[in-house]
Parts: C-alpha cells; structure tokens; sequence
C-alpha cells in the first residue's frame, strides 16, 4: 500500500506536535492568569480558563499517544488503538467543562455584577505574546497535517476533521481556537479600555467560552464515531484492494471492509478469489499467507480473509 507509509513517521510527529503544545500552553496559562489577575479583565480570565483546560488536554493526549501504541496481545489481538480515542474524549471533555462553561460563567457573572479593569498594557503585551507562542504550537501541527493531506488528496481542513489521528486533530483544533480566543480577547480589551464599560469585555468572555463549546462538541462526536467504528476513506480502500491483487495470490476481490481501530490503524476483512484451482486445504495455507503478508503494513492491524463465491461481483480498485 502506498498510504500506510503515514502510519509510523505520523505516530512520532503526533507525539512530538503534542509536546509542543503542551509547552506552550503552559508558558501562555500562567501568563494569562497573571495578566488576569493584574488587569481585572473578564476576556483574561477566560482565556486563562482556556489555557489551562488546554494544559491539562495535552496530558490527556500524552496518555493517548502512549496507551494507543502498547503492543498486541493475546486479549487485545487487534492492539489497543482506540485508546487514543477514549483518552481524546476525555480531553475534549476537558475543554468543554473547564474552558466553555467557565468561560461563559465567568462572563455572565461579570455583566451582572461588572467590575472596572485596569493595566491594559500589561493585557496587550500578554496576549500579543500568547499568539506568538500558539502560533508557533498551531504552525507545526500544520507541518505534520500538510503533507499527509496531500498524499491523500485532502485540504488541510478536510483532513485534520477525517484524519484518525485524535492528537492531531485535538491540537489543530485548540490552536485554531486559541488564536481566535486571543483576537476576541483583545478586542473586549480594547473595547473596554475605550468605553470604560465592562460589558465588552464580559461578552468577549462569553464568546470565548461559546467558541470553546463548538470546537469541544466537534471534537467528541468525531472520537465517538471511532469509538463505534468508522469506514476508511475511500481512497485507502482502493489502495488496500490494489494490496491485495499485487499479492500474486489474489486474483479478485469481491467483499471488503476496512474498520479505523487506531491512529493510523486498520482492520481488515475482505472475501477474495485465490489464483489457480487448488486443493482446500492448499487454499487454507495460501489463505493464511496472504493474510499474514498483507499485516506486515503498519498500516493493518489485522487481517482476515474468507474465500469468495463464484457468482459474487469483483471490487475495482
């Protein structure tokens, strides 16, 4: 296959792209609650909750990369790939609990009971530095997703939301948030600064914690269609039929279906017609062997192979 070549550089690079994020989540939480404490800002305070809740998805998203990658066993024949999806949940849990609902709590608490700010400089240079620094985090999680939409004939955006990799997309997507998080964030600043009202402030606040909400619901849904099961793209299908007929054992392929059960990992059941006209007991051990060929890709978790009737119609490529 030409598209399992994602599965081991895309493993490390995930984990590398978390780290860095979780650098610079930490670096930009504990400077944005300084600010927020200095400046009495609502925006601040939110966008502090946000980093925090950012911070402690990243840990969420370590765990995931470790567990998801433990080797198959006996109880686990297929490995323990949806792991990463099970801990990804949590994380975008996280963001929702912890960066949503505080944002937004925060932020109504403020208009009705609205507080002046102050040191707007000290929340200018804090933000103009958070976006630097999650700039930085988001530019190298475009790194990694750039090229691996290209091979797959995705834009960048089509492929962080199909790609099985849940770090990935979990860190694509709280960067893009943050970044807008900061914009929104100063210009509640400003309006405040400029009107002497908290309200803008305080509705920054609100939309801070609403643009946290959406990205924390797309994010679940997408890990809980793992976790049930989701078809490989199209594209991957047809790669793993043209897997099997350059085999030299298979002569079609009638029945396919290709299971996500990890980062980058597959699961596939397929019927197939084997070359020549042998015994059944030869076809059982020629059966096993293209079985056991096709799960040298890192890309196959396992695979298992039936034979096809007569009558059934061949798949193409």
């Amino acid at each position: 296959m030409s598209v399992p070549s994602l599965r081991g550089p895309g493993a490390s690079k995930s984990f590398t792209t978390v780290l860095v994020a979780f650098g610079a989540d930490v670096l930009v939480a504990v400077a944005k609650s300084a600010a927020a404490a200095v400046t009495g800002s609502a925006s601040l305070v939110a966008e502090a909750a946000h980093s925090w809740a950012d911070t402690g998805n990243q840990v969420f998203l370590l765990i995931a990369d470790r567990r998801s990658h433990r080797p198959r066993d006996d109880a686990h024949p297929f490995g323990y790939g949806r792991e990463a999806y099970v801990w990804s949940l949590f994380a975008a849990l996280g963001l929702f609990v912890a960066g949503a609902v505080v944002s937004v709590t925060h932020g109504i608490q403020e208009l009705i009971h609205p507080e002046a700010a102050g040191h707007f400089l000290v929340g200018y240079l804090v933000l103009a530095v958070s976006f630097v620094l999650e700039g930085i985090s988001f530019l190298r999680s475009v790194q990694q997703a750039g090229p691996e939409a290209e091979l797959l004939q995705r834009d960048l955006i089509e492929h962080v939301v199909a790609t099985s990799d849940p770090e990935l997309r979990a860190v694509f997507a709280e960067d893009s948030a943050a970044l807008i998080g900061l914009v929104i964030a100063a210009a509640g600043l400003a309006a405040h600064q400029l009107t002497g009202s908290p309200v803008p402030d305080a509705a920054g606040s609100i939309l801070v914690g609403a643009l946290l909400a959406v990205v924390a619901v797309v994010l679940i849904n997408r890990n809980r269609r793992f976790l049930v099961g989701e078809e490989a793209d199209p594209r991957v299908r047809s790669a793993a039929i043209q897997a099997l007929l350059d085999t030299g054992e298979v002569a079609r392929v009638t029945y396919l279906r290709l299971e996500i059960v990890g980062p980058r990992m597959l699961l596939l059941i397929g019927d197939v017609d084997l070359t020549g006209d042998d015994t059944e007991s030869h076809v059982a051990i020629r059966l096993r062997a293209v079985e056991a060929k096709i799960s040298t890709s890192p890309l196959v978790a396992g695979a298992v192979l039936s034979l096809s009737a007569p009558d059934e119609p061949s798949l193409e490529a």
